[in-house]
């Protein structure tokens, strides 16, 4: 496990296009999702009907602490139905299998990419 962790995220808006990118590096713990949750929220928030597409670039993201798989969790249950698409690039087999239960969460697809410009070309399709 690397001491090193975190998550890091941008976010671009176009009326109610949303586009998120964020990196996760490490193991992710509560407090990255303390720093990252009301960023999310903030962008969010009195918009009526959001449309949003996130690439994640896992290649450096190894699992999460207990607590912060809750909290990715809770994310997707409070904010899901506003995603349209999430491009998972990574490089790991179980970032795939991760993929398709992430998928349960979110009203729009999901998939995973081991090829980062064919996982943006197909968030801008």
């Amino acid at each position: 496990m690397s001491a090193l962790h975190g998550l890091s995220i941008e976010i671009d808006r176009d009326r109610n296009n949303f586009f998120m990118e964020i990196k996760a590096i490490g193991t992710l713990t509560h407090a990255d999702y303390e720093k990252i949750t009301p960023i999310i929220d903030e962008a969010l928030e009195g918009v009526t009907v959001p449309i949003v597409n996130v690439y994640i670039d896992g290649t450096e993201f190894d699992g999460w602490q207990l607590q912060a798989a809750w909290d990715d969790l809770k994310i997707g249950l409070k904010h899901g139905k506003k995603f349209d698409k999430v491009a998972l690039y990574g490089n790991q087999h179980w970032q795939e299998v991760m993929s398709r239960i992430g998928s349960w969460f979110v009203s729009g697809e999901v998939r995973y990419f081991d090829d980062p410009l064919e996982a943006l070309a197909w968030l801008r399709d």
